[in-house]
This record gives structure tokens, sequence and C-alpha cells, in this order.
């Protein structure tokens, strides 16, 4: 399975400096319309948006109204509203060019910002980007049109979702909802015609790919199509309509814009990143690095697992990873030791000797035994318990440590065969990575010392041992259950965490949870035809 094969790989675009290991937080209150408008205001005169036969106004509702392309409600800024007053021309009207001024500035600040908290910045975006400048600016060369330019992420990847999102408008307007697929039991030839038809239409079956429908050869197209529509959802590509894959084709076009929405607004969240860059898509359960070319493909990427839903979810934030450990012992968190090997030490005093773990003193003294208060003991936090580095070793060979506050790092395993599942949220919280050894030949970045050979050799049964990385390596732990490939695929996952639900609760009814006719400019703009054509410490 492999979703979203490069669809990261043009999140690092602006050049700018990296903020270090930000955790989550809420953000700052955005500035309110009053004051945006006296900003706006400052430097002169109030802009005349009526003047030059209405131009700029008339310039400025269409950019408004065109809101709904970058994924917000033309409605948040009283868009049919404004135009009503435009067109009643109404002298008494004076406040008309204040209120257009205010919603334009809310349009800025939410475009470049987002409309919600964002998990990676405990306030308002620190790139210094000012929407009433920007206006300003704009108004004096006479195109408002460049202040939504600047306002709109500068990333490669928002600009292929935005245009993935066009796309999925127009078909949710072709098709509100699917008919259902002809069950199991329906005529063959029904169902199989059913199923082409909806392939067709979604761009995974090509025109001329299959033959009369009958023959062996159109058998084959139909089962390639299919499995192409699974690797874009991140299902098992067998190329068998099993249930998961009904459950997806069943998915209607405006959930999909929905999502694609989504994900735009969590790209507003993101501050400039630029050189090398380790991003996760958890959702995705997909690692790619990145080696600083802007818009470029990613160097490496893998299969990762990733926190489980049900308990102990991967949180999401930006931080630098600053040093690997070859062969580490893994520290078992309280939390696990107290709840999780406590009771089975109770209950088997050997258990610890049997998987190579030892009970530690707050001193740091490594007990020979474990007597019979050690679970009690482990429940208070008076010992903790760690496990040595080994075969048994949960961590695998090397560890990837960004310190923060949530002692959430990136590991090896042993236990590979768990990569094979097209569902992944298997670990406490921290995220192991399927090619160990190629993350760490990008991380160390050093071929001279830390070719291939020498980095298998650090990672072979030995003592423990602590590199330093030269550069540290921001890494992004990112939540999108839509993005878009470098070939114009749109890439879809499950939302396994509920997020997608609970930024639709926090967007409230005016997010992008509202179904947004298509624009204009994307009828006039966006070739169409029915269908889309597919190119080729915790643990």
């Amino acid at each position: 399975m492999i979703f979203a094969r490069s669809g990261l790989a043009a999140l690092f675009l602006v050049v700018a400096a990296l903020p270090t290991d930000i955790p989550a937080g809420a953000a700052a209150p955005p500035l309110d319309a009053p004051a945006r408008v006296q900003r706006l205001d400052a430097p002169g005169l109030p802009p005349r948006w009526l003047d030059d036969g209405q131009a700029l106004a008339r310039e400025a509702l269409g950019l408004l109204a065109d809101a709904g392309s970058h994924g917000l409600d033309p409605a948040l800024y009283g868009t049919a509203t404004l135009a009503r007053r435009l067109e009643a021309a109404d002298p008494a009207d004076i406040g008309f060019e204040r209120d257009l001024g205010a919603a334009v500035l809310r349009y800025l600040a939410d475009l470049h910002g987002g409309r919600t908290a964002s998990p990676y910045r405990t306030g308002p975006p620190a790139d210094g980007f000012d929407p009433a400048a920007a206006l300003r600016r704009a108004l004096d060369a006479g195109r408002v049109a460049t202040a939504v330019a600047s306002a709109a992420p500068a990333i490669v990847l928002y600009g292929r979702v935005r245009e993935t999102l066009a796309r999925y408008r127009l078909l949710a307007q072709e098709h509100p909802s699917w008919p259902p697929l002809p069950a199991g039991g329906a005529a063959p030839a029904a169902a199989a015609e059913a199923l082409r038809e909806r392939l067709r239409t979604l761009g995974d079956l090509e025109d001329g790919a299959e033959g009369d429908g009958a023959g062996e050869a159109d058998g084959a197209a139909l089962a390639a199509a299919l499995r192409r529509f699974q690797s874009r959802h991140g299902l098992e590509q067998d190329g068998v309509l099993g249930p998961a894959t009904r459950a997806a084709l069943a998915v209607p076009p405006a959930r999909r814009a929905v999502q694609l929405a989504l994900t735009l607004e969590r790209l507003r969240w993101l501050p400039p990143l630029h050189g090398r860059v380790i991003a996760v898509n958890v959702p995705a359960y997909r690692l790619w690095a990145f080696d600083g070319v802007p818009g470029g493909p990613p160097v490496l990427e893998m299969r990762v697992i990733v926190g489980k839903a049900a308990g102990t979810p991967t949180p999401l934030f930006l931080g630098q990873m600053r040093y690997l450990e070859f062969n580490p012992y893994w520290n078992v968190p309280h939390s696990i030791a107290g709840a999780e090997i406590a009771p089975k030490l109770a209950r088997d005093p050997g258990w610890l000797r049997r998987n190579d773990m030892e009970l530690v003193t707050a001193d740091g003294r490594v007990l020979a035994a474990a007597g019979a208060d050690a679970p009690a003991a482990l429940r208070a936090g008076s010992l903790r318990v760690r496990q040595r580095p080994g075969a048994r070793n949960v961590l695998g060979a090397v560890k990837f440590a960004m310190p923060n506050p949530m002692n959430i790092y990136l590991h090896s395993t042993a236990a590979r065969e768990l990569f094979a599942r097209s569902r992944r949220d298997l670990s406490h919280g921290c995220i192991r990575v399927e090619d160990a050894a190629g993350l760490a030949r990008f991380v160390l970045a050093d071929p001279q010392r830390w070719d291939a050979e020498r980095v298998a050799a650090a990672m072979r049964p030995g003592p423990s041992r602590t590199v330093a990385l030269a550069v540290p390596v921001p890494v992004v732990l990112f939540y999108a259950t839509a993005v878009a490939d470098r070939h114009g695929r749109a890439l879809f996952a499950d939302d396994i965490y509920g997020r997608d639900a609970a930024l639709l609760r926090a967007l409230g009814g005016g997010g992008p949870a509202r179904t947004i006719e298509p624009t204009q400019t994307e009828r006039s703009t966006t070739a169409h035809d029915g269908r889309f054509m597919i190119e080729g410490e915790v643990r």
C-alpha cells in the first residue's frame, strides 16, 4: 500500500528560519476587525474602493466570492450582502467602504494563518505578514489580487491541493451522491459495468483501457484500475472489491472536497520551512525526507507505525532531530511501567529478566533483582524500568531523538511484519520507521564517515552509542486525510484520530463543512469532462 507518494514533497518551498521544538498550543486570537481597519487607514486617507467606476470594489468582491477555492466560505466575509450594497449604490451607505475593507482584511488574515488555532505555534504567524500592509500596497498598485496572492501559503502542496479541490467541487456538482454499487449477488456484467463507470469517473480507469466488457483483457484492466483506486485511498492493493474498497467507493465527492478543504486549513497553520526536512503524515502512515530542493521529490520515503487511535495517538508538533542512539536503551515511561509492566511483574517475578529489562533507582543504580515491592515502586515512580539493547529491545537498533516535552521520537523496530498491515496505528505514540538505516544516513549527512557499511556496523548488536547531528534536522508531524501528489493524483486516508471531525467543529458553521458551489473562475479554468485522468519515550 502506498499513500501520498511524493504528496508532501513540496511542503518546503519558502526559505525562512524554522522555529525550534514547537509543541502543540492554542493560537492567539486574530486581530479584530476595527483594529485591522484602523491599521489600514493609518498611512493616510481610507482606501477609496468606489473610485474609478467601482473597479477596486468589484475586484475585491470577486476575490471574496472566490474564497471557496481556498476552502473558505465566502459567507464568512458577508460577500453577498456587500455585493447587494454595491449594486444599490446608496449615497447614504457611507459605511460600505469601511465594511468592504474589514471583510478583505479578515479574508487575508484567514488565508494566511488559518481560521483555527494552529498546533504548531502559540500566537499569530511569525513570518511578519501584515494583512493591512499587504492590502495597502495592493491598493496603491490598483491590484487587490496581489494582496490575496501574498497571503496564500507559498507551499507547492497548497497549490496542488487547491487545484484538486476545484476538481472535486465540480465533480460534487455533477455527482451529489453515488448510486449504490450492485451487491455481490447482482448480475456480474451489470456489477462490472457499474464499477467500471465509477472508476472511469474518478480517473482510475482511462478510456480505451478496457475491452468489450467480457474478455480477459477487460477483467485485467478493471482489476488494475481498482488497484490504482486502492493505492490512492490507502487500501490493500489486491484488485478485489472487498468491504473496505466498496466503502471508499461510496464516499461522495462532496465529502472528499471537505477533506481537501481541511488540508488547506492545516497547511495554513505551518510556518515557513526550508532546507533538509523530515515529514510524517500520521493518518497516511508515511514518512518523507527532503533535501531542500524547492518543489523537488523526496529523497527518502517509507512506511511508518504511529500511535494507537485508542489511547496513545501521536501528537502533532514541529521538532528538531538532534542526535541518534545506536543500540539504545528503552527507558520505559512511567505510564507504561505502572499500567502495563507492574501487573506483569506482580504475576511473574521473572518477567523482566526474560525481556532483557532491569530496574533502576532514582539515583541511577541498577538493581540486581526485583523485590516483592517492585510493582508498587513502579506504580509510585520511585523505581523505573529500562530495556537493555539487544534483539528484544522495542526500539530496535537506532533511536532518532528530537527532544520534546512529550518524549516522542522515531525509532527502528524488530517487528517488521507490522509494516505490511494497511492500518498501522499500533504504538504508544512514537513513530516506528521501516528503513532506519536509510533514515540514519540521511540525517547524519556525511557519506564519508557514515556510508551504508558504517551505519550497518553501528546498528549491529553492541554497546549503546550516541551520535550528535552536525546540523539538527526539522521534523514535521502532520495530519492530512487528503493531499495531491506531484502528478496531480488525489490521495485519501482514513481519519484515524477523528481530527477531521474535530476541525470541522472548531471551524463552526462557516467552515469548509458547507458545500460551496464552484466559482466561475474554476468553471472556466478547470478542464473537466466528468473524470480525472491519472498521470503516469513512548514507543
